[in-house]
């Protein structure tokens, strides 16, 4: 079903592809008019564009304005785009700023030949490329957006399994990068290190289950070393990382505001990791504490007098947490709208109806098994 807004652009064109051609001409000679048929337009889907183009000169001329593509998403297409679909679009793409290829490249569809010629066509002005689950990425496609692409500040590789690990290294090059995802990714601990040595600008990274990274310690002190302006960072499923690599990393990672380390088992309370880390990032605002069994009271009330911009609070899992230490928690934290607490076996239904009576304005979450 069509939105609203899709539904009113549409019957607007209707009227449009009925006039005549002096009605047109007459049309685009206004700057104004020119305007806000743009407009009009950038209500449009990729799929509508492409048809209207058909429907007389003067859309045509507008579907095919680069201003119409500066911002492009294939991924809704992701089962028939093909080098030759992908080719079709190039000549429209020179202001190309923003382009998400996920998930295509299914049974040779968009193949190395198609991808190439794109990027080295309309990279030079790409910021963000967005290739989650891209299957035909391979160390040549990533050797191309290195050497096409020198302006790129996001790259998502997420869940690019199949790309070899010596592969990585080629991402190194792209040294304004600002966002990187790597989630899922065979990515090896030196081609990691090369890429934070050489990419200072690093705002936000993912390393969430990237498994073959052998010491999270080591990557830890690079990223306290080269990049202390970080300000997201996911290390979900991290084996390795000890309160020794926590402690240098929030010292020198300060400007901190969202910290996945759930399911990390290496870490444990015991150490006052985690009230160091409390006290090191004031900023935060997302923290993470997944299936960490070990979480206890002082560290959420470390977290309430140290934290007061927390917004998202997940400490699934644990045993350890009572009902007080959330109330401070939840009232040093004003800013907090959601809280989950699911097989904390100390919190009961009770308890969080209660909760959520004071702090109506919290989503608490409250998971159990029967």
């Amino acid at each position: 079903m069509l939105s609203a807004v899709r539904f009113k652009t549409l019957a607007v064109l209707r009227q449009l592809v009925l006039l005549s051609p002096f009605q047109t001409a007459a049309i685009n000679s206004s700057p104004h008019n020119r305007h806000l048929i743009q407009l009009i337009l950038s209500h449009l889907t990729l799929a509508d564009l492409c048809r209207l183009a058909q429907s007389c000169k003067l859309l045509h001329q507008h579907c095919c304005d680069p201003l119409q593509y500066t911002q492009l998403s294939l991924q809704p297409y992701w089962a028939r785009l093909s080098d030759a679909s992908l080719g079709h679009l190039q000549s429209r793409c020179t202001l190309l700023q923003r382009l998400n290829l996920s998930w295509t490249g299914n049974r040779g569809a968009l193949t190395l030949t198609g991808f190439s010629s794109f990027m080295k066509a309309r990279g030079l002005s790409l910021v963000c490329l967005e290739l989650s689950c891209c299957h035909f990425l391979n160390e040549p496609c990533l050797e191309v957006i290195s050497q096409s692409c020198p302006r790129l500040q996001e790259l998502n590789l997420s869940s690019c399994d199949r790309l070899h690990p010596q592969a990585f290294t080629h991402i190194s090059k792209l040294i304004h990068l600002r966002r990187l995802v790597l989630y899922r990714t065979k990515i090896e601990q030196t081609a990691l290190l090369s890429i934070l040595t050489f990419c200072p600008e690093m705002r936000h990274l993912n390393l969430g289950s990237c498994l073959r990274i052998e010491d999270y310690d080591v990557v830890a002190s690079m990223l306290a070393t080269r990049c202390r302006s970080l300000c997201s960072l996911d290390l979900w499923r991290c084996r390795n990382l000890t309160d020794r690599g926590l402690a240098e990393l929030v010292a020198g990672c300060r400007m901190l505001e969202e910290l996945d380390l759930g399911w990390c088992p290496t870490l444990q309370s015991s150490t006052g990791c985690f009230q160091q880390l409390a006290r090191s990032v004031p900023r935060l605002r997302k923290l993470f504490l997944t299936a960490n069994r070990t979480v206890c009271d002082s560290d959420i009330e470390e977290l309430a007098n140290c934290c007061p911009l927390l917004q998202h609070l997940d400490i699934l899992g644990t045993r350890l947490i009572s009902a007080v230490s959330l109330k401070k928690l939840l009232q040093a934290c004003p800013r907090l709208v959601l809280l989950d607490v699911s097989f904390c076996s100390q919190i009961d239904t009770r308890v969080v109806q209660e909760l959520s009576s004071l702090f109506p304005n919290v989503a608490i979450k409250k998971s159990f098994t029967q």
